[in-house]
């Protein structure tokens, strides 16, 4: 199986797992669940997801077991953006080329699809995982990940800095939590649920921090220089709300050298799984070169 075929393959499942994990619309509250299910279906790289899956794999484990997990993954991402963009933080009107789910449903029931999602999430982790080996530690690890030593704690950095040149040490804590963890989380995950081993972790630990960085330093890239009809929303939004990125510290050429040097590093972590991760070194530099 090539590459392509490979990724198109773990989205297809991940999307119909993820509309397989959403409850019915038809009750009193169904209009939360339609606000949830735009936001979490058809939409996104699942990228995060797709990590999971594929560590597991790599460690020897059957990746279906993960599955679970890496949609769990995806409902707290997916909750954590419908959160950023209501108007008390980035305001933004469009995400993934559509309508911001505040847009859509209103803020209340934006407000609400997000926290629903992040709770179905550990519903999704939870249930009928128990006899699966590692299911514990992913569900905590995941946890940890999107609390406030993890995502929350990098957002809460990035709205005390609105408005302030921040120095590079504090813009790469904010970007370790608030992009970084869940990224890390991803590849954790799959390890624990592919066998625990500590040299697997430890590779897959270093591959996802290198990744992360890379991952934001292109995001601010492209927030600058980027189309905005493919990345689904309008670019410039980091500079109208007075953001501290990679490329205001760093100017564009300098934050362009930085994303080849992580993404170098990315790859080097990888050379430890061999011929195994062949899939994930083209991910990775497919990941570089996006342009959403």
């Amino acid at each position: 199986m090539n590459f392509n075929e490979r990724l198109s393959g773990y989205i297809t499942e991940i999307e119909d797992a993820l509309k397989g994990y959403l409850p019915s619309q038809d009750c009193l509250y169904g209009d939360v669940i339609k606000a949830m299910s735009y936001s979490l279906l058809d939409a996104g790289k699942r990228l995060r997801p797709v990590l999971t899956l594929e560590f597991c794999r790599v460690c020897s484990g059957d990746y279906k077991n993960a599955m679970p997990f890496a949609c769990a993954l995806e409902m707290i991402h997916t909750y954590s953006l419908i959160h950023d963009d209501l108007p008390c933080l980035d305001n933004d009107d469009m995400r993934r080329g559509k309508p911001s789910c505040h847009k859509a449903f209103g803020e209340d029931m934006a407000l609400l699809a997000g926290d629903s999602l992040l709770n179905l999430a550990f519903e999704t982790a939870l249930r009928d995982t128990a006899d699966i080996p590692g299911a514990h530690l992913a569900a905590y690890t995941l946890a940890k990940a999107s609390g406030i030593g993890g995502m929350i704690g990098g957002q809460v950095i990035g709205v005390q800095s609105e408005g302030k040149r921040i120095p590079m040490e504090t813009l790469r804590k904010m970007h370790s939590q608030k992009t970084g963890a869940l990224i890390l989380a991803a590849a954790e995950m799959g390890c624990i649920l592919g066998g625990n081993n500590e040299k697997d972790l430890a590779a897959a630990r270093e591959y996802a921090v290198n990744l992360g960085i890379a991952f934001q330093i292109v995001d601010d890239i492209l927030d600058v220089v980027g189309d905005q009809q493919l990345l689904g929303k309008p670019i410039g939004s980091d500079a109208a709300n007075e953001k501290s990125t990679y490329v205001t510290l760093l100017g564009l050429e300098k934050a362009r050298e930085y994303a080849d040097l992580y993404t170098a590093k990315a790859l080097d972590a990888l050379e430890y799984f061999g011929e195994k991760a062949d899939f994930m070194r083209e991910l990775t530099k497919m990941l570089l070169k996006r342009n959403h």
